[in-house]
């Protein structure tokens, strides 16, 4: 693969390329190893996309609370620009100023009192040979920082690093190549002091891999791919296990695993967890699957930090034929139970489980649905693998209606966990079945969507089959499925035969929701309408407090303990909303949003497709800004 070319161009600007300082309280410090360890705990400040390495998103900070939550106001706002696509990042925030990063990878820092720009960067993304080889959206979720530089995932396959003061590149590295079909879209995180980032492209499917890159040179220090390429040539014990569960032909075909959303980090236990995609294509037929693992497809894998050696898989859907990546954010946390102190990692997954797993030894603990469940009818108690109901199988002859569909009942939205209340805070969806079959006259097409599907849905309306098969009309795939279902079958479709609906298990609901879920218990505490599986991230706090926005442009705060409503603000940012974050600066603590859909969508993400100007939105209390409508 052609990822090995590193580009280095090193910039010394005065003194900073060498350690850059800032103010924490009064104890002047620089965004090193022992900060990241730290991040978090004063939440003063936001230093990586999870706010700590566990990725919990939950702020100590307590100034607004529920006493005073609804006297928020907005403090400023900024023109985020028009990029095309919807927004996902959740900025950072350190030393005063905030960094974060929108469509076509266009990344920007302004002042964190104010909200006025410092400085502006455009990696100058071939976009007309780009597009084509987008599964879903040109989005980014985040940046990183480390030692007075901006990491930033270029869409490309580009890695830059920028100087954190002037937005200038110090160094670019090529993690993969666009016209192989990979993209970057998610935000990197910084593990002894090297680069952590994953690649999007399984529809088309590529074969999914993480690395590390030196943050002082951008030079890769080791990468670890999550399935096999050539079975007889193995590049390690990981991938030679891997390869006894993959069919040789497929793999030439086939493929998948790709790492494109969470990352967490245990740094005593020294072993970063992240999770895989789903297999490309859809079918487990095309792959010869069917009774097959295909590792490490959506799974959770553990690897030691310093060295990215392989410890521990562990794998939520054997074979997957749904599309049920196991991205989904990773959240740590020291929990009782039943009487023993465990230190797990959990996962609300895009297939209707809640899972929670030893960290130390990916062990499962529990499992239960949180959402409507139809492809399987629970879990084994002892192994967490799942019971598969037989009717959720499809064919090319044979179409089958399951639940979750191909959106997930949690997608990349991220979720958060209150150590004092102790619930998780879910973006959840309860959506309608979805439709599953083979397309019949499949052929692949390399360098196309590639998901082996042919709509079935008697209210999709869009029709595709073949190498180019579409996907749900819906958030995750949307783009690639609209330029497929463009393209005619070659042959008119044949009748498919549906299969009954298997029953559902797993709580009654239906729309989007945001659930409030005991890990422990594995139950729910409260659930109130709103979000939804690729929308209505949250962010909860010391306040008992949880801040979620919606797709339609609300962003919200509830009582963390009861899901009381105290705060519903109109943002006009309908469409598309990143996740909310806070920090504290000057005694003040602050709440900002990033949203807006910067040029007309697909039309499938169950929002408007009319373009909406994106904005940075910052609330304080008793702020008096004026929150102008939005405009395209």
């Amino acid at each position: 693969m052609r990822v090995q070319r590193t580009i280095l161009r090193l910039v010394l600007v005065g003194g900073l390329a060498g350690a850059v300082w800032t103010t924490l309280g009064q104890q002047p410090r620089k965004v090193d190893d022992a900060a990241l360890r730290n991040a978090g705990k004063t939440g003063e400040e936001w230093l990586t996309y999870g706010l700590n390495p566990g990725e919990t998103r939950y702020s100590p900070l307590n100034q607004i609370n529920t006493s005073n939550v609804n006297r928020l106001g907005l403090a400023w706002s900024y023109d985020v620009g028009q990029g095309g696509g919807t927004q996902e990042s959740t900025p950072l925030v350190w030393n005063g100023t905030m960094y974060s990063i929108t469509n076509w990878s266009i990344t920007f820092a302004v002042d964190a009192r104010t909200g006025k720009e410092k400085w502006r960067w455009d990696p100058e993304v071939n976009r007309a040979a780009v597009q084509p080889k987008v599964c879903c959206g040109v989005v980014n979720r985040g940046l990183a920082i480390y030692d007075g530089k901006i990491f930033v995932p270029v869409i490309d396959g580009r890695l830059e690093a920028l100087d954190a003061a002037t937005g200038k590149v110090l160094w670019e590295s090529r993690v993969a190549f666009s016209q192989d079909n990979y993209t970057l879209t998610m935000a990197p995180r910084v593990v002894h002091g090297r680069v952590l980032i994953g690649v999007s492209g399984a529809e088309y499917p590529v074969r999914g891999f993480i690395a590390a890159y030196d943050a002082n040179t951008g030079r890769q220090a080791w990468k670890f791919y999550t399935v096999p390429g050539d079975l007889s040539k193995p590049e390690d014990e990981a991938m030679r296990k891997a390869a006894a569960t993959w069919d040789p032909a497929s793999t030439k075909v086939g493929g998948g695993g790709t790492v494109w959303d969470s990352i967490a980090y245990d740094p005593d236990a020294d072993l970063i967890y992240f999770g895989t995609g789903n297999a490309g294509p859809w079918p487990a037929e095309l792959r010869n699957a069917r009774g097959k693992d295909n590792l490490y497809v959506c799974s959770v894998i553990a690897l030691k930090g310093d060295t990215g050696e392989y410890k521990w898989h562990y794998q939520m859907v054997p074979g997957d034929s749904w599309d049920y990546d196991s991205v989904q954010q990773l959240i740590l946390a020291d929990l009782n139970i039943k009487g023993q102190q465990r230190k797990v990692i959990m996962q609300a997954n895009k297939n209707g489980f809640f899972y929670v797993l030893d960290r130390l030894n990916g062990k499962f603990i529990s499992g239960q649905p949180f959402a409507q469940v139809t492809w399987a009818k629970g879990l084994d108690e002892a192994t967490g693998k799942p019971i598969v109901n037989p009717e959720a199988y499809y064919d090319k002859e044979n179409a089958a209606l399951v639940l979750p569909g191909p959106n997930g009942a949690h997608n990349w939205a991220p979720m958060s966990f209150n150590p004092t209340t102790g619930l998780m805070y879910i973006p959840n969806s309860n959506g309608g079945a979805f439709s599953y079959a083979t397309a019949p006259d499949y052929q692949h097409k390399p360098g196309e969507l590639n998901l082996g599907i042919v709509f079935t849905n008697p209210n999709a309306g869009r029709g595709g089959r073949g190498g180019a098969g579409t996907a749900a009309p819906g958030g995750e795939v949307a783009t690639a499925a609209a330029r497929a279902a463009a393209t005619p079958p070659p042959t008119p479709p044949k009748p498919v035969n549906r299969k009954p609906a298997p029953p559902a298990i797993g709580p009654e609901a239906s729309g989007a929701n945001l659930v409030a879920w005991d890990p422990v218990t594995q139950k729910e505490r409260w659930r109130v309408r709103g979000g939804g599986s690729t929308g209505g991230g949250t962010v909860t706090t010391a306040g008992n407090l949880v801040f979620q926005v919606l797709p339609d442009g609300l962003l919200r705060a509830y009582s963390a303990d009861k899901g009381e409503k105290l705060l519903e603000i109109q943002t006009n940012l309908r469409t598309a909303m990143g996740p909310p974050m806070t920090f504290m600066l000057d005694g003040k603590q602050y709440v900002t949003v990033q949203g807006g859909q910067g040029a007309a969508g697909s039309g499938f993400g169950g929002g408007s497709a009319s373009p909406i100007l994106p904005k940075l939105l910052t609330f304080v209390l008793d702020g008096t800004a004026r929150l102008d409508p939005a405009k395209p």
